[in-house]
């Protein structure tokens, strides 16, 4: 089937949800894409965050095609072992609490929700500025963006958006807070980091009255900043985090995990979902786990973002570099969108705009530093011509 008969497709049968760019993958490997007329990409979007070990990681597809023909689903009216096995390999890597499965980010934010409104029945949920947490209506409720939000009310009420700032974060937080909901980095909002005050603002404030934190580690975990998970770098333990993206090394899947304070605020039949934690994708989550947390590999994630954090900088256009790890973005005094559309089709270069003038880089945490050198060259030629 040609690019063209895609297109056609999608113009009559296809709902217009999305702007794609006129590419078709059909291949990946590592940090690379093939197109369907064999061109070669670097990819340093690696599907918005969700291949963080490359395209294809061997540990996982091994495992993936070993699960899909023993067992591909019995719902959690009954005991599989990778799920039991991937909620207790969470648990320990993270905040030691329980573990609830699902199938994305945005759900794994619906059930943190409903679990701080449970542990506070009615309670407000705190949100800051430039926060995205999904697009499903609780979800994005939580994400106080008036374009996405606009369109779509009434939206579930109960969520009160302040400044990410620290004296507005301790204001907002009261006896009827449920919890403050942030994201350590904010991603869709641009690659901003928030501040340290604002997180041990928002511990104090919760902390006082009761409340629950919740950090939405969604984009910011499974080594993208150079640690597991972002809070680590933080001076603040939250009380639960979400997880998805990288989660199932390529596959679809997502994690609410709690700690001690929280861990006991479900009971059977608050929350569910029928494909939630299916053996395939806990099994490929499983090794996209192990080779995580691999010590070398972590360390290696704070070097190359240095690497390229400090290329960015000297490219032409680059008002800013911002972010952790692997997770960055430039601001620029060009049209971003115009940018990217430019580096896939001129250069093969795969990334993205999360503004008019903010291009995001999320490469693969295993990509090679000569693969970043090639990347900083691509970008170079393009910004040099702009």
């Amino acid at each position: 089937m040609t690019l063209a008969e895609l297109l056609e497709i999608e113009a009559e049968r296809v709902l217009a949800t999305y702007a794609r760019l006129p590419v078709e993958f059909v291949r990946g490997e590592g940090s690379r894409l093939w197109d369907a007329d064999g061109n070669e990409y670097l990819d340093l979007l690696c599907g918005i965050s969700v291949t963080s070990l490359g395209h294809c990681h061997p540990r996982v597809v091994a495992a993936v095609r070993e699960q899909v023909g023993t067992l591909m689903h019995a719902s959690n009216l009954f005991y599989t072992a990778p799920s039991m096995e991937l909620s207790r390999r969470l648990s320990e890597l993270s905040l030691g609490g329980r573990v609830f499965l699902c199938n994305s980010g945005t759900e794994a934010n619906e059930a943190a929700i409903k679990l701080a409104r449970r542990a506070r029945r009615e309670g407000e949920i705190v949100v800051v500025l430039g926060a995205f947490h999904g697009r499903t209506l609780g979800a994005l409720s939580a994400t106080p963006q008036e374009s996405k939000q606009a369109p779509f009310g009434p939206l579930v009420p109960g969520f009160r958006a302040v400044a990410p700032v620290a004296e507005a974060v301790a204001a907002a937080v009261h006896e009827g807070t449920a919890a403050v909901m942030l994201e350590p980095i904010q991603g869709e909002g641009g690659v901003r980091v928030l501040d340290d005050e604002v997180l041990l603002a928002a511990r104090s404030a919760c902390d006082q009255y009761g409340a629950a934190l919740i950090f939405d580690e969604i984009q910011t975990g499974m080594g993208r900043t150079g640690t597991m998970w972002a809070y680590e770098q933080t001076p603040v333990v939250p009380d639960a985090i979400t997880s998805a993206k990288a989660l199932g090394g390529g596959l679809p899947i997502g994690a609410l995990v709690t700690g001690e304070r929280l861990a006991d605020a479900f009971a059977p039949g608050d929350h569910g979902s029928t494909f939630a934690g299916g053996p395939v994708v806990a099994r490929a989550a499983l090794e996209a786990l192990d080779v995580t947390a691999d010590d070398d590999l972590l360390a290696g994630v704070g070097e190359r973002g240095a690497l390229l954090a400090a290329g960015l900088e000297r490219l032409p256009h680059v008002l800013e570099v911002r972010g952790r790890g692997l997770m960055l973005a430039c601001e620029l005094d060009v049209d971003a969108p115009a940018l990217v559309r430019d580096a896939l089709l001129r250069q093969r270069l795969v990334l993205n705009a999360t503004g008019p003038s903010t291009m995001r880089l999320l490469p693969a945490l295993t990509i090679e530093p000569a693969q970043i050198e090639d990347a900083l060259g691509r970008l170079a030629a393009l910004l040099g011509s702009a």
